[in-house]
């Protein structure tokens, strides 16, 4: 056998190395439960992965892995510290996949426990999704309810700094690993708001529970329901979701409002389920990829769960991904009014190919298309009525008089009391509601009323 070089076997090595994850994720994924990336916004799916091209019709690049080896060994004589083989060809692969599309990532097996655990609605950090913009981390949404919501932290703002340390130049994984520790113990955020000069943020880490659906009336006849994550469940809760508040209602409800503001996407079964609630035949999504077995479709099973109510669908710019595929589909069936700012844009699907070791590749596999075949890809969905969020103040109308406030009037003649001036009810002395303080809610309802009064409901 002719001797190898000290380069060219270790190109080979590298060959195999990097050959054996293809190998063993050409087989059937495992069944995991597949989830947008805590760090990012996705739609994630778990298909059998794309087998491995035939060696005849792709030869290994030797003179490629020949200057990766050089370049390797040089590393190890050269560099000021010594490196291990283990670090360089793990940062090798971290490389590889951070140079396709910023949503492609290899995880480690801490990284992999947290995108599983991210499906089951609970995992430690702040509660943000991030992403990076001209190489800076940006809070794409904060998750309700977490310790980023209550402190304040809004979609869009800039992450300057993590503990004084800047962000600049990080990795959307290098950052996450900053902001993530052990539970209780605090974190301060520089962040930058509309241009405006940096200011700090202190944050407690602590266990993220996040509850996916949240619904309730917001008046008689008047459903909200509001969805924070695509998980596993969601399908499942928004059902439930749907059934409570007919019963709450006590019939049909007259209009229903469903909220994907800042709701950065996750499971691509999830927001499929959650669009067969509310519409009863045709295609919801479907996707397109290089492989055979990235080429999906899902079309309505019949079970609307809606009652075909009047519906109004609130999007922003922190809607990503599962959302936009719901927001979409539900616009092509016409099924609903989408109301709101354009979406954040992101229409690609993310598979999860598990590998020896505990450790995984999270890679883009495929572009999802919606019901008239549009991709969303850095494009976003255009509601159908914009409104962007404003400050609601209300007025009393206390200086003008009424009819019913002059001496000697007459009655009504059908009866019922007479209405003067001051006798609704006073400013402040109702319950407070949702719609009272968010402009772009109050103005979907208003939209739904007019919408029933048209259907005669």
């Amino acid at each position: 056998m002719p001797h190898l070089s000290r380069l060219t076997s270790l190109a080979l090595t590298i060959a195999v190395i990097i050959g054996a994850p293809l190998a063993f994720a050409a087989d059937p994924v495992a069944p995991t439960a597949p989830a947008a990336s805590p760090a990012s916004p996705g739609a994630v799916v778990n298909t059998p992965a794309p087998a491995a091209a035939p060696a005849d019709k792709a030869p290994l690049p030797l003179e490629e892995l020949r200057t990766f080896a050089e370049v390797m060994d040089r590393i190890k004589a050269a560099y000021v510290e010594p490196v291990d083989d283990k670090t360089l060809l793990e940062n090798a692969i971290k490389g590889m996949l951070s140079n396709l599309d910023p949503h492609s990532a290899y995880l480690g097996p801490e990284d992999f426990q947290e995108l599983q655990e991210s499906t089951s609605g609970e995992f430690g950090g702040l509660g943000i999704e991030v992403g990076v913009e001209d190489g800076t981390i940006k809070v794409v949404s904060p998750i309700d309810d977490t310790p980023a919501s209550k402190a304040g932290i809004q979609a869009g703002d800039l992450i300057v700094k993590i503990n004084g340390q800047p962000t600049r130049g990080q990795t959307m994984t290098e950052a996450v690993d900053r902001m993530r520790g052990k539970i209780g113990e605090k974190i301060t955020l520089t962040l930058v708001r509309d241009g405006g000069a940096p200011f700090d943020v202190t944050v407690a880490r602590a266990v993220i529970q996040v509850k996916s659906v949240k619904a309730q009336l917001l008046e008689n006849g008047y459903g909200y329901i509001r969805i924070t994550q695509f998980q596993v469940k969601t399908g499942e809760e928004v059902s439930k979701a749907l059934a409570k508040l007919r019963k709450d209602n006590g019939k049909k409800l007259n209009g229903l409002i469903l909220d994907l503001r800042n709701n950065p996407g996750g499971v691509l079964q999830a927001a499929v389920e959650v669009v067969d609630h509310f519409i009863s035949s045709g295609l919801i999504v479907y996707t397109k990829g290089r492989m055979a077995n990235s080429e999906l479709r899902f079309s309505a099973t019949g079970h609307d769960e809606s009652e075909n109510v009047p519906l109004v669908v609130l999007i922003n710019g922190g809607s990503a991904s599962a959302s936009e595929i719901v927001a979409g589909a539900l616009q092509d069936h016409k099924r609903g009014v989408l109301m709101g700012t354009d979406s954040f844009g992101k229409g690609s699907v993310q598979t999860v190919l598990p590998l020896n070791g505990d450790r995984a590749l999270k890679i883009t596999t495929a572009l999802y298309y919606t019901p008239n075949g549009r991709s969303i890809q850095a494009q976003g969905i255009v509601p159908d009525v914009e409104v962007r969020q404003g400050k609601l103040t209300s007025d009393v109308d206390s200086d003008n008089f009424k009819e019913a406030d002059l001496q000697g009037h007459l009655g009504n003649g059908n009866g019922g009391a007479d209405r003067p001036t001051g006798s609704a009810p006073a400013a402040g002395s109702k319950k407070a509601r949702p719609q009272d303080d968010d402009f772009q809610l109050s103005q979907a309802l208003s939209l739904l009323k007019g919408l029933s009064v048209t259907r005669g409901n």
